[in-house]
């Protein structure tokens, strides 16, 4: 089977409306990765907050887990990404951005569910996504509990607790208020993102002469200036305000009720060092199903890098994640 990379595309979804009454018409952009599609196995990655559909070869966020011989081998499953509406990626300067507050994370998930559909996907062979692109996975398997044979949600869950939406406030104050709003969100938000240990280990309270600065400093600087560079205000508005819209039990019932519904083998992997998605809500999640389901299990990974671990410990993820994955296991073709 070839093993391709395609540039984006597009499904037009007319008349989408959303939760909140508002309709309209979206451009929701795609792309393919590794076999044709309809000739293997699809696995959907769904992207975090300042990421995007561009997940393998050489730019690829996530070419350490995805690629020829990597552990989502390209050389035996179609890997398909979307883009969520509003990231800015695809170069679409739509109205979602400008009305990011009419969207949450489960309208996210029903585009996602309508693209699939449009593309003559009947069923997933896994759907794996962190952080925000984890939230969005469970909404999706919640929304259609057949829609994937596995779940694999990673740093990530199926809520957004009272810690991520206080987070997510004051980073829209940022957004807001501030007269350089993406650089100084997105400073707070590593601080989310790494761990008091992490920076430790790094920096040493060690000195930038030339500055006159703390390092610690002027890694928070180039972080926020390097992602101004390449990320619009109105996305990050619209991304921050989905992250703290996650929740699978809204109008549905309690998360006992909806989580038994989900069909698919979930693989919740969690981070012990976690400050934003803290691993203590996933190991509840398990205890909340187990010992009723035997279809979930759940895996950690250590390190001192706090969230952002899942872009970083590599080796750990592609260990946890490997056998799922095994080609000599996948038997049907989507």
């Amino acid at each position: 089977m070839p093993n391709f990379l395609s540039k984006i595309q597009y499904i037009e979804i007319p008349k989408y409306t959303t939760i909140s009454g508002k309709t309209m018409s979206i451009n929701l952009s795609y792309q393919l990765f590794g076999c044709a599609l309809h000739s293997a196995p699809v696995v959907l990655v769904n992207h975090a907050l300042t990421g995007n559909s561009n997940v393998a070869g050489s730019e690829g966020w996530w070419n350490a887990l995805i690629g020829s011989n990597k552990p989502i081998d390209t050389n035996h499953f179609t890997v398909l990404t979307f883009n969520i509406p509003g990231n800015g990626y695809d170069g679409q300067a739509n109205h979602l951005i400008e009305n990011y507050k009419d969207f949450v994370a489960r309208d996210i998930a029903k585009l996602f569910l309508l693209g699939i559909e449009a593309l003559g996907i009947h069923q997933l062979f896994a759907a794996i996504g962190g952080s925000l692109g984890g939230g969005i996975a469970w909404e999706m398997a919640a929304l259609n509990p057949k829609i994937t044979k596995h779940l694999i949600p990673v740093a990530s869950d199926w809520k957004s607790t009272d810690w991520i939406i206080a987070n997510c406030l004051i980073q829209e104050q940022f957004l807001v208020n501030s007269k350089q709003p993406i650089q100084d969100a997105r400073m707070h938000a590593m601080l989310c993102y790494r761990t008091p240990e992490s920076l430790k280990n790094r920096f040493q309270r060690s000195q930038n002469e030339e500055f006159n600065l703390f390092n610690i400093e002027t890694w928070l600087i180039h972080h926020g200036n390097k992602l101004q560079k390449r990320f619009q205000l109105s996305a990050y508005k619209l991304m921050n305000h989905l992250l703290k819209t996650i929740d699978i039990t809204t109008n549905r019932g309690s998360a006992a009720e909806v989580l038994k519904t989900i069909e698919a083998e979930i693989h919740i992997i969690g981070i012990d060092s976690d400050l934003f998605f803290v691993s203590e809500e996933n190991t509840s999640t398990l205890k909340l199903l187990h010992p009723k389901l035997t279809n979930v299990s759940y895996h950690e990974i250590t390190s001192i890098h706090g969230h952002d671990a899942f872009l970083i410990e590599y080796e750990q993820l592609n260990a946890i994640i490997k056998d799922i994955f095994q080609p000599e296991l996948v038997r049907t073709v989507s």
